[in-house]
């Protein structure tokens, strides 16, 4: 986890009372513990058989849609949570804003896997004050990147079985699902970066609302703190089973929509004409994390009789059998540049590299260092007759950057410009023929760097840029030397910029790339960290041990260089023989490319 991430993100978020087009499907069992004054309960109890249901498979996606993330939470009895995918949201509940009075924690006795396919939220009481001495748990994902894209939808969905309890044991329980805008995360304030709540209840009442907060507290388009819901609608069967709960938002009918769902029939819709249209983007076109937590006391629940009381049950239980994200997107083909080779001009740290903005995964992304102008490039690998890119940005995005392609990598053409960067998914209609494309961003929406999920492409083969071939990536490669043990030679053709070779503080020193066979060899591209050489050469060999010097001595400087090279070879090396400051040579990346 970034030092972003550790730090000055973790945003507690403010209160939220009910629940987008983003569905979301997830399964809870919940149990019941035991008050200091409430009988026990018998081995053949609610409780028992609970602990017997069988988790359900994470559902195949919708027609039309597909599976974007899911979670179907098999970690062994007792384990917590991947912290590479799940955020504990741990403290006091009263800094909500919403008047709870639990202590969330990453206790496993509040937050668990149960080993038999489920995620278990659970609430304990200790002392004989109902209105203290409660703890609980509170969980948020990692990635921030769910949304829809413009044109498209997005449903998010989970089965859950709520807390099993009723009014008369269940005062004061407030059990939700929801989702808050990612803008949030980089310090937009609620309820303008937007909320979609997807299943609440509260006392035991068998019920579940769904909301959407947005705009201004109090009051503004949106009413807040009540926000724009359902109401309350029945959910018979929902303390005592297994049901889903789902969240549509729909950018792609006018006027957009918001979708809410009960085992598959929709009970609740909004338009985004019921508010004004700068109101709805800010808090529904864009993406969103998602939330479980199982709340206890609060302004919700005190509005329909509050609690908690003497009769209040201690262990309830929210559970989760799975949680899924699926994302209908327009058609425009196959994304040409997943899986390609990326590069860029920095990386915020080894966890963030470029290759992951290219990855086809919504849960990774490439961040940047924290200063502008930064850049992200693919090599599509021959040209191509371009006509669409689609960027998931995360929450720290890019505020102004343009979209440049190249068919040499070397001379670029800038075909899009944004330069009020307002959302995080952007589609962009292109017209160009390129093998190269970069996105060359000049203006930061945070105090963080860049951050970008996806970088998706599309377009048809053409003839031309096709020629070269990456050949250097995860090849064998060696040093003169280290400056120590974690910044060895490979690291220079691993495809992550944010790891390096870094040499001996003297003169001279090299390094040397096996590309496994002769090849004729057209570029190579180096990219400098700021220990680069003042003077170097490019050099192949057929043997590794005769040299042919591919360029004259040549200047570096910090950042990538690309240079043109004519020649052959199976193994080619930079030989340095003057270095710009008193520390190693230091690459984040060595290229060869040829054919």
């Amino acid at each position: 986890m970034s030092i972003r991430d550790k730090c000055a993100r973790l945003v507690r978020s403010p209160g939220r009372l009910a629940t987008g087009l983003f569905v979301l499907t997830l399964t809870i069992t919940s149990t019941i513990g035991v008050t200091a004054t409430a009988a026990p309960l018998s081995e053949t109890s609610t409780v028992a058989k609970a602990a017997a249901v069988q988790p359900s498979a994470v559902p195949a996606p919708p027609a039309g849609f597909t599976t974007t993330w899911s979670d179907d939470f098999t970690g062994a009895a007792n384990t917590g949570l991947d912290t590479g995918t799940w955020r504990y949201d741990a403290g006091p509940g009263s800094s909500f804003g919403t008047g709870e009075i639990e202590t969330t924690t990453t206790s496993t006795d509040n937050v668990y896997q149960d080993g038999n396919g489920h995620l278990v939220l659970k609430a304990l009481h200790s002392g004989s004050d109902p209105n203290s001495g409660w703890t609980s748990g509170r969980v948020e994902t990692q990635a921030d990147g769910f949304g829809a894209q413009p044109g498209g939808v997005v449903r998010i969905q989970a089965s859950i079985q709520q807390p099993n309890l009723s009014t008369a044991n269940g005062a004061g329980y407030w059990p939700a699902f929801w989702m808050l805008g990612a803008p949030l995360r980089i310090g937009v304030p609620w309820p303008g970066s937007g909320e979609v709540d997807i299943l609440e209840d509260i006392n035991g009442r068998s019920s579940v609302f769904g909301t959407l907060h947005c705009g201004v507290s109090p009051g503004g388009p949106c009413n807040e703190g009540t926000g724009i819901g359902s109401g309350e609608r029945a959910c018979g069967g929902c303390q005592t089973g297994y049901h889903t709960y789902a969240v549509e938002i729909d950018r792609s009918v006018s006027p957009e929509q918001i979708r809410w769902y009960l085992d598959g029939t929709q009970y609740f819709t909004l338009n985004s004409s019921q508010v004004d249209a700068t109101t709805w983007a800010n808090a529904v076109d864009h993406s969103f994390f998602v939330i479980f937590d199982l709340a206890i006391g609060g302004a919700f629940p005190a509005a329909f009789g509050g609690g908690p009381n003497a009769a209040t049950a201690s262990g309830g239980s929210l559970n989760v059998d799975y949680v899924a994200v699926y994302n209908k997107s327009p058609n425009y083909g196959t994304n040409i540049a997943q899986g390609k080779p990326t590069t860029a001009s920095s990386a915020e740290s080894a966890q963030f590299p470029a290759s992951n903005a290219t990855d086809g995964d919504i849960t990774t992304r490439w961040s940047s260092a924290f200063s502008d102008p930064q850049w992200l490039q693919v090599d599509l690998g021959q040209n191509y007759s371009l006509n669409h890119a689609v960027l998931t940005w995360e929450a720290a995005a890019a505020s102004a950057y343009q979209i440049q392609t190249s068919t040499d990598g070397n001379s670029w053409s800038t075909v899009y410009t944004n330069n009020n960067s307002p959302q995080d998914i952007q589609s962009v209609a292109l017209s160009a023929t390129a093998r190269y494309v970069r996105i060359y961003a000049t203006g930061r929406a945070s105090q963080w760097g860049d951050s970008l999920y996806e970088l998706a492409l599309y377009g048809t083969p053409t003839s031309g840029g096709g020629t070269a071939t990456l050949l250097s990536q995860g090849k064998t490669a060696t040093s003169s030397s280290t400056e120590n043990a974690g910044f060895t030679a490979a690291n220079a053709v691993d495809g992550n910029t944010g790891t390096r070779w870094s040499s001996a503080f003297s003169d001279p020193q090299w390094l040397q790339v096996d590309l496994g066979a002769t090849h004729t060899l057209s570029r190579v591209d180096l990219n400098w960290e700021a220990a680069y050489a003042s003077a170097f050469q490019l050099q192949s060999s057929t043997d590794g041990t005769t040299w042919t010097n591919l360029t004259p001595v040549t200047a570096g400087a910090a950042g990538t260089q690309s240079l043109t090279v004519s020649g052959s070879g199976r193994y080619v090396r930079m030989y340095g023989t003057a270095r710009a400051t008193q520390y190693g040579y230091s690459l984040w990346e060595f290229q060869v490319y040829g054919s």
